[in-house]
């Protein structure tokens, strides 16, 4: 009979020896200190066929595009281990979804960045949040003290997903304390306005941005 995916307990290689924080245990990445703020970020679906490596692959795209990452990751280890790191993937917590599934993304995000962490890859972890009924469980297992980064790509498009990623930011400046914010996308002044003395910030453009700029826009960061 073929294995189903699931048959090694939801992928149970990628957490041996985490520990699990929380009442949902959720994978307490290590606080390691081999990163660095990225000289710029590439979508996994163009890591394969780049030819600059000194960049943090990421996983902001749509969730379908990077799942066999999250169910076949040792598959990728050659291909991330090219690149200066990974930035944890960025599985989505939806508005109105369940809150089973919410916290699973949350588990994966963290659960695939362990076990890359284990590998020797330097990551950065990606913070996700939803509505104010998700910040029990969405920062966990992220150290604090430490760079993180965060998207604003379709986060801001409508003025309820305005309204909950800026309810979310001072949260998450509160719970992890981070040294630096790596922001993927826009950063509007007003949201990102009043917490600019919390931590530094490194905003990097994207795919977006750079493909709709006139005459395109560089990766790299912008402080």
């Amino acid at each position: 009979m073929k294995r189903s995916i699931l048959d090694d307990g939801f992928q149970a290689y990628l957490t041996k020896d985490a520990t699990l924080v929380g009442d949902a245990g959720i994978p307490l990445l290590m606080d390691l200190k081999n990163t660095q703020i990225p000289n710029g970020m590439i979508p996994f679906g163009k890591a394969r066929t780049c030819s600059n490596h000194r960049q943090y692959v990421h996983f902001y795209s749509h969730d379908k595009t990077f799942s066999a990452v999250l169910t076949s990751t040792t598959k990728y280890l050659d291909l991330l281990k090219q690149y200066d790191g990974v930035i944890s993937p960025d599985c989505s917590i939806l508005v109105n979804q369940a809150r089973c599934l919410q916290q699973t993304n949350t588990y994966m995000n963290r659960a695939v960045g362990f076990y890359l962490q284990k590998q020797g890859i330097p990551v950065i972890p990606n913070v996700r949040w939803g509505d104010e009924t998700t910040f029990d469980f969405c920062f966990l297992g992220i150290p604090q003290n430490s760079i993180v980064c965060i998207s604003t790509h379709g986060c801001l498009r409508t003025k309820r997903l305005r309204e909950i990623f800026k309810a979310g930011l001072p949260v998450m400046l509160d719970v992890l304390n981070p040294t630096t914010v790596l922001v993927h996308g826009f950063m509007p002044d007003d949201v990102f306005g009043d917490y600019l003395d919390r931590s530094r910030f490194v905003r990097y453009a994207s795919e977006f941005e750079q493909t709709h700029s006139e005459g395109g826009d560089e990766d790299g960061a912008r402080i």
